[in-house]
């Protein structure tokens, strides 16, 4: 995979690589116990990052219909909002059905009006777009609010994408962080340093689960 930092999965990629770099870090300081939590949070984020990355690049199905593989279908792209959530979602209309596919946030989504996709195996084009499932293929709508594309986007949209919006949006879930910290220091004891150990890697963990679900910053 190409990190370059306009592919979609750059941004998820590199997150998981500070999460676990942060989680890691703490277990020189660790007694046995913790480390086997570490241990444990760092094989989860690499196996639920696994899996998410299989699914965008076609190594695992994203639930895409077969009968439909080589053909072009009318879709749309949305954007769900849902508390904290802010998902990109392309809607397609195939055999009179309305079905949402999640997909990793790429700057060409912004300016994406109604168009045609090319679903070939398990590869999804919107024109001259590739776009990467960050999820399966559903038949409901997402929970929340579902905000339409603009007929005229804003030019400069594109340009409050960045990953450095991108994180801070993100981490508004980093607010579970101090009380997974008391409850480790309440359950497991380890005193001062144990709580901002498990402070700081419960927030990365929630920032990392935004950006790896394929969270939207526009």
């Amino acid at each position: 995979m190409n990190l370059r930092t306009g592919h979609p999965l750059a941004y998820p990629a590199l997150v998981t690589i500070g999460t676990l770099a942060i989680t890691l870090a703490w277990v020189p300081f660790a007694d046995p116990e913790q480390v086997a939590m570490l241990g444990t949070v760092a094989v989860i984020i690499l196996g639920y990052s696994g899996f998410r990355f299989a699914v965008a690049l076609g190594y695992l199905p994203a639930g895409l219909p077969s009968t439909v593989d080589g053909r072009e279908v009318a879709v749309r792209r949305v954007r769900q909002q849902h508390r904290l959530v802010s998902r990109s979602w392309l809607e397609f209309t195939i055999g009179g059905r309305d079905l949402w596919l999640p997909v990793y946030f790429a700057p060409g989504l912004v300016t994406l009006t109604p168009d045609t996709a090319e679903l070939a195996g398990r590869t999804v084009r919107v024109g001259e777009l590739r776009v990467y499932p960050s999820g399966r293929l559903r038949d409901s709508e997402p929970v929340g609010r579902l905000i339409d594309n603009p007929t005229r986007p804003d030019p400069e949209a594109i340009g409050r994408t960045g990953p450095g919006r991108r994180i801070l949006l993100d981490a508004q879930s980093a607010v579970v962080g101090p009380f997974a910290g008391l409850l480790w220091v309440y359950v497991a004891g380890g005193g001062s340093m144990a709580f901002v150990a498990a402070t700081l890697v419960a927030a990365a963990t929630a920032t990392w689960l935004s950006a790896v679900r394929g969270s939207d910053p526009s």
